[in-house]
């Protein structure tokens, strides 16, 4: 199977090289990659260039953007340059972090599993986070049904049907609502571990804090649903300060009516599956 990779990267010095191999030792190397340097400052651009002339189709593309990494819409915009360097010639295509170190197999597993089953949309394996030296420990949400943003597969399909990524907070999320939307199923590998070199957050600016909560209302949750959603997620992460900022984002979202990430009916559609996931943790 043919696929492509976007890779936005933003001062990833640290990391970058390591990524990079992992794509470059893949079972079922890729058709291209698009590594974006969005306005790096440190030896991002560097690395990248050491990798122009290996086996596989590896371009960079030199974005200019605000150097504040803040999650969301950033990292989109710069999947977006280097996505308008593709064309619609493929089975699947990836948004990957530059963070990340991939088992050698891992797009040859993706492969298999869109053509297995054309009713996937959107596939990926579980993030493994180091806590020693020699030790790596699963961090995922507690939906598994849920892919990570650092290493999205879309079919082609499936990314035409949802209409590319939003642009902003909770697009991780929004995508995969648009999936099930439009009748895609979200698959998850268990077998495929991924290693994230930098904890979820790390480098994000604090005033993401509010994003999540305007994330809910733009995804059309509602004041209930987002409720729910910021007590599981202060819970969760052990900060009840994380309720209040949700729902204060939420409420600042609705009274500046900022743009909803779509529309009424899918609206709908989001809430009743919504409904339909807390009613199956209640019962």
């Amino acid at each position: 199977m043919d696929y492509y990779v976007i890779i936005p990267a933003h001062n990833e010095e640290a990391h970058l090289r390591d990524a990079l191999n992992s794509i470059v030792h893949q079972s079922l190397p890729p058709k291209k990659v698009v590594v974006v340097n969005d306005n790096s400052t440190d030896g991002t651009e560097r690395i990248i260039n050491t990798f122009l002339d290996t086996k596989i189709d590896i371009q960079k593309l030199n974005n200019s953007s605000a150097d504040i990494h803040m999650p969301g819409s950033k990292v989109i915009q710069a999947f977006n340059k280097g996505l308008e360097l593709l064309d619609d010639a493929y089975d699947f295509i990836v948004k990957l972090d530059a963070d990340i170190i991939l088992p050698d197999n891992y797009f040859e597993r993706i492969g298999y599993i869109f053509q297995g089953n054309p009713k996937v949309g959107i596939a990926g394996g579980f993030v493994y986070e180091q806590v020693t030296y020699n030790e790596w420990k699963l961090n995922h949400p507690m939906n598994k049904n849920h892919v990570r943003g650092a290493f999205k597969a879309y079919s082609n399909s499936c990314f035409k049907a949802i209409g590319g990524l939003r642009d902003a907070m909770g697009w991780d999320t929004v995508d995969e609502l648009l999936a099930q939307y439009h009748e895609y199923e979200i698959f998850t590998d268990d077998s495929l571990h991924v290693k994230h070199l930098r904890p979820t957050g790390k480098a994000y600016n604090p005033k993401a804090k509010l994003l999540q909560g305007k994330a809910m209302y733009a995804m059309r949750y509602g004041i209930l649903i987002s409720c729910i959603a910021s007590l599981k997620m202060a819970w969760k992460q052990k900060n009840r300060k994380a309720f209040f900022a949700n729902m204060y984002g939420f409420f600042l979202a609705k009274k500046e009516r900022e743009p909803f990430l779509v529309n009424a009916k899918e609206g709908r559609f989001i809430r009743k599956l919504r409904w339909q996931g807390i009613k199956q943790k209640l019962l």
